[in-house]
């Protein structure tokens, strides 16, 4: 153990206690390629995961298997298999600048020669090198915003795609209940920044429209955002959202089914008070019983 301080007077740094002998034991050979300090693939290594077909077509499990039978097994290995997925995360979003990235901005620019009311945006990351954000919207969203925006409801998906960003849909509802879609984005984050920047390319691209309604899921960073880019809007939270919090959270069937009438049945509002008054007597028992 050594304990140092810094010696104000002088400016320098001081031993102040010494222990020679350790106080634990030390990490067994076969387990010293674990320690982080001695983590870490080689070149050789990292350019054979870098592989094209390594990268895009084999499971992360299925490659490490390769490299180490490849190297005698995990101790001569030298690296585990969280290292070779952050490894391989770092490959894609390199490759973004130079591939798919290209490709697609090319693609949907393209999109305008058969479609010209199609529009794209999109922004790079401080270092210009990467994509950040990308929002796209045809034609037909458009003219479909023009005329049924004024509820707009957009969501993220978790990172369910390849490069693990967020995708946000904007969409709404036609004059026969059927869903529209508005437009797409894949976004860096979901910061407040980056929603403010979507939700300010999206009211550009609709000609400067905003909506009377706006339908999120209640993340603060989107609530942010709207109060500064629709600033007249109505912010509401998404009806499924709240039935998902009810039922996780309230595990009584028969509440959850007198919740969802109240949801979503088309009340008067005297008619909305007079049955969640009766929906929150007809629940009192099992409320007391549960501490609610």
């Amino acid at each position: 153990m050594l304990a140092v301080y810094l010696d104000t007077k002088t400016s320098t740094w001081r031993v102040k206690k010494l222990v020679e002998k350790h106080n634990h034991d030390l990490v067994p050979q076969c387990l010293v390629h674990l320690i982080p300090n001695h983590r870490g693939l080689t070149e050789p290594q990292k350019a054979q995961a870098n592989i094209p077909c390594m990268i895009m077509v084999f499971a992360t499990s299925k490659i490490m298997g390769l490299m180490v039978g490849q190297a005698g097994g995990y101790a001569n290995i030298g690296f585990t298999k969280k290292d070779l997925d952050n490894h391989f995360q770092r490959a894609r979003r390199a490759m973004l600048i130079g591939g798919d990235s290209n490709a697609t901005i090319s693609y949907l620019l393209g999109k305008a020669d058969v479609d010209p009311m199609a529009m794209t945006r999109y922004s790079a990351t401080d270092e210009g090198q990467l994509l950040a954000n990308l929002f796209w919207a045809d034609g037909i969203c458009r003219s479909d915003y023009q005329c049924f925006g004024n509820v707009l409801a957009f969501d993220t998906t978790y990172r369910k795609n390849k490069y693990r960003r967020p995708l946000v849909i904007f969409s709404g509802c036609n004059h026969h209940r059927q869903t529209c879609i508005f437009g797409f984005a894949l976004v860096e984050d979901e910061q407040t920044a980056t929603y403010t920047w979507l939700l300010q390319n999206f009211l550009e691209v609709m000609l400067n429209k905003s909506p009377s309604v706006v339908v999120t899921d209640g993340d603060e960073a989107m609530k942010a955002a709207i109060r500064e880019i629709f600033p007249d809007a109505t912010h509401r939270l998404c009806g499924w959202h709240i039935q998902k919090n009810v039922t996780a959270n309230i595990k009584n069937k028969n509440f959850s089914n007198d919740f969802r009438r109240c949801l979503y049945a088309p009340w008067h509002p005297e008619e909305f008070e007079e049955y969640w008054e009766n929906m929150i007597k007809k629940n009192m028992g099992w409320r007391k019983m549960n501490g609610f």
